[in-house]
């Protein structure tokens, strides 16, 4: 028989490492599998299980940043938390209303009636105008920030009629609520808005996060889409109104080599999966990242320059210049809102492979 004998210290050693291995396995089971923690104006979502974290500053109602395992998958352009409130521009998930992309002309058109804008208040300008002007809007109010067993969210409204220099521009009284909800690995952007008008209220919004990979260079991302249809643009970006089957520019439309092409373009006649979901995909080597479209989504904008290192998949209630073609007939999808109904719709953010 062979005897081993443990001095007293080495004994202790040995119990110690036991205790504490016991103690870090009980705090990871007793880690919440969500949290919402609030500071000030931001509110971090983290989904702990798939190693996400979402901070949303809410007076802005907008997630700066998406951290999947300590890498970061939206561009970012500032310096700071500072930075970003003071210069949120195009960055993190920006809402673009009262319309998404460009207009044709200084003005739209609703219900039949040409509304022209008032250039000389200074939140809509250019020939073409563009992205609306409520992406840097600082006037949401926070209404919930929570988190259970089962999501972390944080909802903002805005009062768009309470502002008469929007109601100038776009003189169709609403709210838009949005909620960030981090759940199962994704993160779902929901938007609802009420119309308080006595009349249909065009909707045109849009969204234009600017994502990036980290496991290769942009010349080694594939890009996929889930349309049918590409809408032919003139010089100035709008649409011509003619359309063509997207395998016409990319053969392959789910396996698209991106270092082949410079990308501001439009699609439609998305096609679904049996949920009435759509997706927008980039591919690195081991890392995706998806953009899931719900049924009210009817189109999709990729924006991606040769010389960046990101791709902008771009959810959109409709084509670009969708109300104003929607007047002149092209467009046969503008959706809008009944007096005092209300317009919702998701998308979603799922990161893979990280």
């Amino acid at each position: 028989m062979i005897r081993i004998r443990f001095s007293q210290a080495l004994c202790a050693s040995i119990l110690l490492a036991v205790y504490a291995a016991g103690l870090t396995g009980a705090a990871r089971q007793a880690q919440p599998p969500y949290t919402a923690a609030t500071s000030g104006d931001v509110v971090q979502l983290h989904d702990t299980r798939a190693g996400i974290v979402v901070p949303v500053v809410t007076t802005l109602s907008n997630a700066y940043e998406m951290v999947v395992k300590s890498q970061q998958v939206i561009r970012k352009t500032f310096a700071d938390v500072a930075d970003f409130r003071a210069r949120p521009g195009l960055n993190g998930v920006p809402l673009l209303a009262p319309f998404a992309n460009r207009l044709d002309e200084q003005a739209f058109y609703a219900n039949g009636r040409k509304y022209s804008f008032d250039m000389g208040l200074g939140n809509v300008r250019g020939a073409i105008p563009i992205h609306g002007f409520l992406s840097g809007a600082k006037d949401w109010r926070l209404v919930e920030a929570k988190a259970d067993a089962h999501a972390a969210w944080v909802t903002s409204t805005l009062d768009f009629y309470r502002n008469p220099q929007w109601m100038k521009q776009f003189p169709f009284a609403h709210t838009i609520t949005m909620t960030y909800r981090l759940q199962d690995g994704a993160l779902e952007v929901r938007t609802r808005i009420d119309n308080l008008s006595t009349e249909p209220m065009p909707v045109a919004i849009g969204y234009h996060p600017y994502f990036q990979l980290a496991d290769s260079p942009r010349d080694e991302w594939t890009l996929s889409l889930d349309a049918a249809t590409h809408w032919r643009l003139g010089p100035n970006l709008i649409p011509t109104g003619e359309t063509e089957p997207i395998e016409q520019v990319f053969p392959n439309p789910r396996a698209i080599a991106i270092k082949d092409y410079g990308l501001d373009d439009v699609f439609g006649d998305l096609r679904r999966d049996q949920d009435g979901r759509a997706a927008m995909s980039i591919r690195g080597k081991a890392q995706q990242l998806d953009v899931v479209l719900g049924p009210n989504y009817r189109a999709m904008v990729v924006y991606s320059p040769k010389a960046s290192n990101f791709v902008a998949l771009e959810p959109m209630v409709g084509i670009t210049d969708s109300m104003n073609l929607a007047q002149k007939g092209i467009y046969k999808e503008l959706q809008s809102i009944p007096p005092g109904g209300f317009w919702q719709e998701s998308f979603w953010i799922r990161p893979r492979g990280f």
